[in-house]
């Protein structure tokens, strides 16, 4: 007797090995998984412009990372005394310029030379709406609590959406190592304020458009992680207070399927393995300089080493 409707995720043929970069982008499935991947010692790099939730966003910040773009004055705008990119999430502010054009220009430059090296690209879209900034006449990724009066907000257009997406595949495919595999999700956060129709209706946008270009790439995938949350878990036990966002549970149910999915077994057992050290790390005695607690951590040190031995780069 069937309780539930089961979404699974088709086994990939190509695995994600212990050698591999992964590169995350997007709203939050990207960031959840690429924490993950980062708590387990793999090598992950996750939004260099900040959360982007559009397609047209977030191909500008590919194009930008593709060309190793470097920012300027002329790039920023001054609003309540910080200086702001549109194109980067509010992380990216401060109260000076140089400031904000340092961490912007640094993070490109890491950006472009962890794409150069990558192999897998993990991408989440999060909506078709965007808003354009009328004085500038600039479609953003960001409004930075900026008062509404000065954007204009509106769905992509379907020209825009299929361009954006094939635009960003063609410069992952070009900037990534050869055979980069490319994995495309919707995320099952629902945009409440734009309202519940607006919201399906804005995902349905992406979804159609991604299963209408990604059979044309053999190297492109699409992950049914929002269909995972509409229907898998059906229950809004598997959500966060706010009953928007997954919760821990939830998470963690979508990472083991898509571990399943796309992990080698060497990939699995070192990531498990560097959970449980990572857990160690995290313990406090009460009383540091015990022999126990110095045996324990020479125990730590022996895992830690082994782990390491395993992948030239630095883990832990």
């Amino acid at each position: 007797m069937k309780f539930r409707t089961e979404v699974h995720l088709e086994n990939s043929e190509q695995k994600i090995l212990l050698t591999d970069r992964i590169f995350s982008v997007g709203s939050c499935f990207a960031a959840e998984m690429s924490e993950k991947l980062q708590d387990g010692q793999m090598q992950t790099l996750c939004n260099p412009f900040g959360t982007i939730f559009n397609p047209f966003s977030l191909n500008v910040a590919i194009k930008n990372l593709h060309d190793c773009r470097n920012y300027k004055n002329e790039d920023l705008i001054l609003f309540n005394e910080e200086y702001i990119s549109l194109n980067h999430h509010s992380s990216f502010n401060s109260n000076y310029a140089h400031k904000t054009l340092e961490k912007i220009n640094q993070n490109i430059e890491t950006g472009n030379q962890f794409l150069q090296k990558t192999n897998w690209v993990l991408i989440t879209y999060g909506t078709s709406y965007i808003y354009e900034f009328l004085p500038k006449n600039q479609l953003v990724a960001n409004c930075h609590k900026i008062p509404q009066k000065f954007f204009k907000k509106r769905f992509l257009t379907t020209d825009e959406l299929h361009n954006s997406i094939l635009e960003t595949i063609n410069l992952l495919n070009d900037i990534c190592e050869e055979n980069v595999q490319i994995l495309f999700t919707v995320s099952p956060v629902r945009h409440t304020k734009d309202g519940m129709v607006e919201n399906q209706w804005s995902k349905s946008k992406l979804i159609c458009e991604l299963h209408e270009i990604l059979p044309n790439f053999k190297n492109c995938h699409y992950l049914p992680i929002y269909e995972i949350m509409m229907d898998d878990l059906r229950d809004y036990r598997f959500y966060k207070e706010d009953l928007i966002h997954p919760n821990n549970q939830a998470i963690q149910y979508i990472w083991e399927k898509f571990g399943d999915a796309y992990f080698s077994d060497e990939v699995k057992n070192f990531i498990n393995e560097n959970y449980k050290i990572k857990a160690s790390l995290e313990h406090r005695p009460n009383d540091e300089k015990s022999p126990k607690y110095q045996d324990f951590l020479e125990k730590l040190k022996e895992k830690i080493a082994i782990q390491q031995s395993k992948v030239k780069h630095k883990i832990f």
